[in-house]
């Protein structure tokens, strides 16, 4: 609740007013008795000089928020001109005249009609004038004058913030600033001790302190420790008059939070951890996951886990997760059970970022010890190396042995091994293994010009678990045996001019050897025994693998012998030795002056320009006769090709043509020749189907008319026996003409052209015994009589 308390003092506020040119003449000091009177001097416009004048006020004073009923008096206007019977008239105006401010006319009382605050507007400017009632003139000249609005405290300090936040890192020195408050008044700070603040602490304290005068928010205890309390929460108040008895005030709420440092190592939970990994886990296998607890925060809560001693220490690692601050061991070598059972490491964890300000409060560090224990797993075989090299000479025999590999179970049962080889790396079986020794030999003869090295892959099983296999390549490289003899490393074939001169070089021959000798290849040359005696030409070795051919004579005569043809031995110098023999061919030629060929007598050879005239004829000949082949070819075709089925429309004759399907019966007039059936001489000799065309030409086989006395019956049976063993005949359905329907038959015609014709009695159940493809012939046939009785 506010308190106002209002103290009137009447005194004589302000200094004498020069309204006019003149000064004034007197001046008094104290307090009036009464009231407060502005006096207004001159009797006209113009006229302002007088012989003695009162005191003139150019300002009042008025306190601020009265809570009186009636109004509130300001103060009086007076001029000398008035005798006190009404004839003058006071007339206000300016800042809140008529309005907040009213004058009595008559008597000049000021009065203000509002309560006033001077927060709103300290200070009013009025003009006061004296008129004649009457005439409406001024007997004074107006005069201005200010009201000022006295402060009171009725204003409490305001903070700029209804709530502060503030940090301040823990374990702070007292005194470390915080956060600086401020409050306002809107009280007159020049007038008395109404906005004049002061802080204070209500709530927070002994944690922390509050300068009075400035705000400033300090900290007041020492080692103040984020993990024990991180949040604070201060109330500071705002108290005017200067903190006294009586003044307004006003609140804030300040939160503080301690921010983290790093002062606090970082602590294993226990002292002893235990993990256990089998033998077979390959490098870089997590093994266990140790945690140091560190009660800070972000980075100053950062570990960095290192192994700093053991027998592990090159067997394991350890690194650290970034995101949950754990320490991974993790295999840094293969294990061995066999070898090594158990080991013991000591993980150290520490803090990467340390302040210096704490260490002495410790090491920022803490150590555990982690024991691992190795288990056992069954393990492959393992081989006695990572990869063998062996070496065989290539004229080794079936069988041969060329080396072994050795591979043995690592675990304590030591279970026995068996080999064999990859087939997939041997497609050819050329190598076989021993499977208890693992001894290597050959199952095929070698030949190292065809493959030098042979590259398999050796497969070591366990006998008790075939699971259990390792693998090994095996490198066999083909050592070198000079089997193979030199040879002309071209086919030589050279000339020799007809005037040419004794000892000259026509040609230098060169050999090769698919053999790899290693001190090199070293050839010799001569002439087969044969033709070194006669000969008219010789050989010179060059002893530098080559050799040159030479004339022996002087001149040659091509009409005489036109080609030579010269022998020549090519011997290697290893072991065994190992020789060939080559022909080069020597033509006899004209020669120009400069030894060119330009002739020979044999074949025109190729010339650089282009081809010889003996070139040109035999391919002119081989287009000729192209040419008459498919010439002749297509005369063949055309003579071949077979007259359509039907040549005109006037052609109506029947025709058969087949659809692979069968007869319509009786019916089917277009199915069958009936000309062809009543006379067999009727038959063409090289008579031939006209529906198709057969993929082969075949003389058709002339088959004896029967006798006029055969029975049809006898007749069809032979045809069909020839058509089934004739290998001439197609396969596909096709018509069988049997060009004769018999004499004396007791159907006489098979026609039913003629049956009609015919008035005897005839017996037909002999067709039901023909098959089914005279069912249809018997059931016309037989059903005649049943006809003829009803």
């Amino acid at each position: 609740m506010r308190t106002y308390r209002y103290f009137l003092l009447l005194f004589w506020v302000g200094q004498p007013y020069p309204t006019f040119s003149t000064p004034l003449s007197k001046r008094t000091s104290g307090f009036p008795a009464k009231k407060r009177t502005l006096e207004l001097s001159g009797n006209s416009k113009n006229e302002l000089n007088r012989s003695k004048r009162s005191w003139m006020w150019n300002q009042f004073f008025l306190l601020e928020e009265y809570t009186g009923s009636d109004y509130q008096y300001v103060g009086k206007l007076h001029s000398d001109q008035d005798r006190g019977d009404g004839s003058l008239k006071y007339i206000l105006s300016g800042d809140g005249a008529g309005d907040l401010f009213i004058i009595n006319e008559n008597t000049g009382d000021i009065q203000a009609t509002k309560r006033l605050d001077r927060e709103e507007k300290p200070v009013y400017i009025l003009r006061a004038q004296a008129i004649n009632r009457k005439t409406g003139r001024p007997v004074e000249p107006e005069s201005e004058f200010i009201i000022k609005i006295h402060d009171i405290n009725d204003n409490e300090p305001i903070f700029t913030k209804e709530v502060y936040t503030a940090t301040v890192p823990e374990m702070s020195d007292v005194g470390t600033f915080v956060v600086q408050v401020t409050a306002t008044d809107a009280d007159d700070p020049t007038y008395g001790n109404s906005a004049k603040i002061v802080y204070s602490i209500l709530q927070g304290q002994p944690y922390f302190s509050v300068e009075s005068e400035t705000g400033i928010i300090k900290t007041a205890l020492l080692n103040m420790d984020r993990e024990n309390r991180e949040q604070y929460q201060v109330v500071i108040q705002a108290k005017d008059m200067g903190g006294q008895m009586g003044g307004l005030s006003g609140t804030t709420t300040v939160n503080i939070t301690l921010t983290d440092v790093n002062d606090n190592p970082p602590r294993f939970p226990q002292s002893t951890y235990q993990f256990k990994t089998p033998e077979s886990s390959p490098p870089g296998t997590p093994v266990g996951r140790i945690k140091a607890s560190d009660a800070d925060l972000g980075e100053n809560a950062a570990i960095e886990y290192s192994i700093t001693e053991g027998e592990g220490l090159d067997m394991f690692d350890v690194i650290t997760d970034q995101e949950t601050q754990e320490g991974i061991i993790t295999v840094k070598k293969l294990l061995d059970f066999e070898k090594k059972k158990v080991y013991s490491l000591k993980v150290e964890a520490s803090n990467p970022h340390i302040e210096p300000r704490f260490l002495y409060l410790g090491p920022f560090k803490d150590s555990a010890t982690v024991k691992i224990m190795v288990e056992d797993v069954d393990e492959p075989p393992v081989f006695s190396k990572l990869a063998y090299i062996l070496q065989i000479r290539e004229d080794a025999q079936i069988n041969t042995t060329i080396g072994s590999v050795t591979a043995q179970d690592p675990d304590a049962a030591r279970n026995p091994v068996k080999y064999s080889v990859d087939r997939h790396t041997d497609m050819d079986r050329i190598f076989n293994i021993d499977s208890g020794n693992g001894s290597i030999f050959t199952s095929k003869l070698l030949d190292r010009e065809t493959l030098l090295w042979h590259n398999i892959t050796v497969i070591a099983t366990e006998i008790n678990n075939p699971k259990q296999s390792s693998r090994v390549p095996l490198y066999i490289k083909v050592l070198d045996v000079n089997d193979n003899p030199p040879e002309f490393a071209e086919f030589y074939e050279t000339f020799v001019c007809e005037k040419a001169k004794a000892d000259q070089l026509i040609q230098t021959l060169r050999a090769v050897d698919k053999d790899d000798p290693y001190s090199g290849h070293q050839f010799s040359f001569s002439l087969a025994p044969e033709a070194a005696s006669g000969s008219n030409f010789t050989i010179q070795d060059n002893k530098d693998n080559t050799a040159g051919i030479l004339t022996r004579k002087n001149g040659y005569n091509r009409h005489e012998m036109s080609t030579y043809l010269l022998p020549v031995v090519i011997s290697d110098n290893d072991y065994p030795v190992q020789s060939s023999t080559g022909t080069v061919t020597v033509r006899v030629c004209a020669c120009d002056h400069q030894g060119n060929m330009q002739s020979c007598h044999a074949e025109a050879l190729v010339h650089p320009t282009g081809l010889s005239t003996g070139a040109l004829v035999a391919i002119l000949l081989c287009i000729v006769t192209l040419l008459v082949t498919v010439v002749l070819f297509a005369a063949l075709r055309r003579q071949r090709k077979k007259e359509p089925l039907i040549i005109s429309k006037e052609d109506i004759r029947d025709n058969i043509v087949s659809y692979n399907d069968e007869g319509g019966g009786e019916e089917d007039t277009q199915a069958f020749d009936i000309g062809t059936l009543r006379n067999p001489e009727a038959i063409e000799d090289s008579k031939l189907r006209r529906d198709i065309v057969p993929e082969a030409l075949f003389l058709p086989r002339r088959t004896p008319a029967a006798c006029d006395n055969t029975d049809v019956r006898d007749f069809i049976n032979q045809r069909l026996k020839e058509n089934d063993t004739d290998p001439t005949a197609p396969p596909y359905d096709s018509l069988a003409t049997f060009a004769y329907e018999g004499t004396g038959s007791v159907a006489d015609s098979l026609s039913s052209l003629e049956s009609v014709t015919t008035d005897g009695d005839q017996d037909y159940e002999y067709l039901s015994d023909w098959g089914p493809r005279f069912k249809k012939l018997a059931d016309m046939y037989g059903g005649v009589d049943s006809d003829k009785d009803s």
